[in-house]
Parts: structure tokens; C-alpha cells; sequence
């Protein structure tokens, strides 16, 4: 017997058939709100360490909860 493991795709598209997507969604959100908040907060040293600017992790910072699509450099 073999065991293969579901593609992360594949995963969230179950969860949204068992009637979890909202949440998922929700979840993606609320994290996205909290690390645009640490982000945000974050001095000098700390954004060079992460190779962006203070100007670059405000706009971060400002995006709406539900854009959670890639930035692009």
C-alpha cells in the first residue's frame, strides 16, 4: 500500500467543499493583519536585515486584510 500526499491545491479546495473555506479565508486574514502590524513596527536594523525599506514596509502595512496576492519587485 502506498501513501501520497494531497497537494496544498487540492487540500484547500477540500477544505472549501467541507464548508471550511470562509474560515481558511478568514484565517489567512488575520494573520496577514498581524504580520503587516509586526512588520510595520519593525525598526531600521531589522527591515535591512530583511532587504526592504521603511518607505516598502508601510505600503506592506497599509494593504487591505483580503489582498493577500504577491508583491511583485
Amino acid at each position: 500500500m502506498t501513501t501520497r500526499s494531497i497537494p496544498a491545491s487540492l487540500a484547500s479546495r477540500n477544505r472549501a467543499t467541507l464548508g471550511e473555506g470562509w474560515l481558511f479565508a478568514i484565517d489567512r486574514m488575520l494573520r496577514a493583519i498581524e504580520s503587516r502590524r509586526r512588520l510595520a513596527e519593525m525598526d531600521g536594523r531589522m527591515l535591512s536585515d530583511i532587504g526592504i525599506s521603511r518607505a516598502e514596509a508601510l505600503v506592506e502595512a497599509a494593504r487591505a486584510p483580503w489582498d493577500l496576492t504577491e508583491r511583485r519587485r
